[in-house]
């Protein structure tokens, strides 16, 4: 992988699977696996681990994240996805790690911005996108992954806040968070009802089996 790509299929275990190419050579984030291929140290991008990379392994087409990339990641945790994202925008991108919850953003901060100097913590709740005072300019990608009931509209939020015109939202849906008790497709289909009015929805794909009632969506703002 070049870094005018954004992740590769890497052989491993008689298997292709979904890895980025390590900013942070001799690294682990997670335990993940290093494998060095063509010259180059791969990160094998697990999707039990990782929604985005759940989204890759089912097939997902319209993958905006880019080198370059300016990316706001709401719910950061403890920074598995973000580490990736980070591979992938490079030296040159930049990733606001959206992260509230103080015991997750100190092994966020520990194990991971400490090593990543492309990640800007943003110790804030991701309610309240005004108060971001460590992001600058307007980016091209909002990552949302909150388990709020009002998730969408959270991310809404942030993008209006922070958003390019014509940038893209990245919105994980996690229907139980939501409904315990309703059809989770009904419960997905409502929510990307809600983008209707401000954003073009270009793609949506269910992450079974490595996550139950979720579905990633990719919606362009106009």
């Amino acid at each position: 992988m070049t870094r005018d790509q954004r992740y590769a299929l890497v052989e491993d275990e008689g298997q292709r699977r979904p890895a980025t190419a390590n900013l942070v050579p001799g690294r682990q984030v997670y335990g993940e696996k290093l494998v060095a291929q063509d010259g180059t140290e791969w990160r094998i991008w697990n999707p039990y681990r990782s929604k985005l990379a759940a989204a890759i392994s089912k097939g997902l087409e319209d993958f905006v994240v880019a080198p370059g990339s300016t990316v706001l990641y709401l719910g950061a945790s403890t920074g598995t996805t973000v580490s990736h994202i980070s591979d992938i925008v490079g030296p040159g991108g930049r990733v606001f790690a959206v992260e509230h919850t103080s015991r997750v953003a100190r092994e966020l901060l520990e194990r991971v911005v400490a090593h990543r100097p492309n990640i800007t913590p943003v110790m804030q709740d991701a309610r309240s996108p005004r108060e971001y005072f460590s992001v600058y300019g307007k980016v091209d990608v909002v990552y949302s992954d909150i388990a709020q009931a009002d998730q969408t509209e959270i991310a809404i939020a942030n993008c209006t806040a922070h958003l390019k015109p014509g940038g893209t939202l990245i919105l994980i849906i996690k229907a139980r968070s939501i409904d315990v008790t309703g059809s989770s497709a009904s419960i997905i289909g409502s929510e990307i009802a809600k983008l209707a009015q401000d954003f073009d929805v270009r793609e949506s794909i269910g992450l079974e089996p490595y996550d139950r009632d979720h579905s990633l969506v990719v919606a362009q703002m106009r």
